[in-house]
């Protein structure tokens, strides 16, 4: 089992920064992937960046340029550092990560970008 736990959302204005964390737990070893997704109201949920486990990244185009993810494998963390936001990068994040077929979700933070 593998748990999440998502921190460092909150309320930013146009143009300003908020970096989000994802606390893991359990069983995270042999991961094939880890990283945060974002979903709008009444939006499908959309993948914002991850990093594979061949430590590769992958940003999303609505994203790239703006933010950047960081793995700390002591803390078990990874944090998603967002620059530059936009009323549109309103929405609810979410840390996933993806094992053994399974997708582990966590519990969302909300992220409102408004002045």
């Amino acid at each position: 089992q593998v748990q999440l736990v998502e921190s460092g959302g909150g309320l930013v204005q146009p143009g300003g920064s908020l970096r989000l964390s994802c606390a893991a737990s359990g069983s995270i070893f042999n991961m094939f992937s880890w990283g945060w997704y974002r979903q709008a109201p009444g939006k499908q949920r959309e993948l914002v960046a991850r990093v594979f486990s061949s430590s590769t990244y992958y940003y999303g185009d609505s994203v790239k340029g703006r933010c950047t993810i960081s793995r700390d494998n002591a803390k078990n963390t990874l944090d998603l550092q967002m620059n530059s936001l936009k009323p549109e990068d309103t929405a609810v994040y979410y840390c996933n990560i993806i094992k053994a077929g399974i997708n582990y979700w966590g519990q969302g933070t909300q992220v409102t970008v408004s002045s």
